[in-house]
């Protein structure tokens, strides 16, 4: 296994250092899943939520996370992302959203994939939760990533 590269030396947390990286394009898919009442997920797929459209609300929510990470993960560097595509695959009892980010730059963003999801999930609980407050938020993961000195991952399931 490799050491953990946000930790120096001495022990000390560190961003690590990412100027002598090469510019790679680089890609990271995640995903994850709410439970729900089967009613709640009529609620959504009929566009009847009190709140507004959630899955278009949970895909802004998404989109935005993804830009935003470094503001929420302490050591993640800010990165010029080029493209997040979020998606949605309802089932009778739960909602599974994939978020895909793109970038060329010279660190991965595996964190961009995974926040663009979690953000995306925690937006759905939050215009559902009047009507059902037992939601489930799980299962969230990296599926596959590519580009980078560490080449290419694919999650085995």
């Amino acid at each position: 296994m490799d050491e953990l590269s946000h930790i120096d030396n001495a022990g000390r947390v560190r961003m690590v250092d990412v100027s002598e990286k090469s510019v790679t394009p680089r890609e990271a898919i995640a995903a994850g899943e709410i439970e729900l009442e089967p009613s709640t997920v009529e609620l959504v797929t009929q566009g009847t939520v009190a709140k507004g459209n959630v899955l278009e609300t949970a895909r802004i929510a998404g989109i935005t996370a993804a830009k935003r990470t470094s503001d929420l993960i302490p050591l993640c560097h800010p990165v010029a992302i080029t493209g997040v595509d979020i998606d949605f695959e309802v089932g009778g009892d739960r909602i599974s959203v994939v978020a895909a980010v793109r970038v060329p730059d010279r660190t991965g963003v595996e964190m961009e994939a995974l926040t663009a999801v979690s953000a995306s999930l925690l937006t759905i609980y939050d215009m559902c939760k009047a009507v059902d407050k037992g939601m489930r938020i799980g299962n969230i993961r990296l599926l596959r990533k590519s580009g980078g000195r560490s080449g290419a991952y694919v999650r085995k399931e």
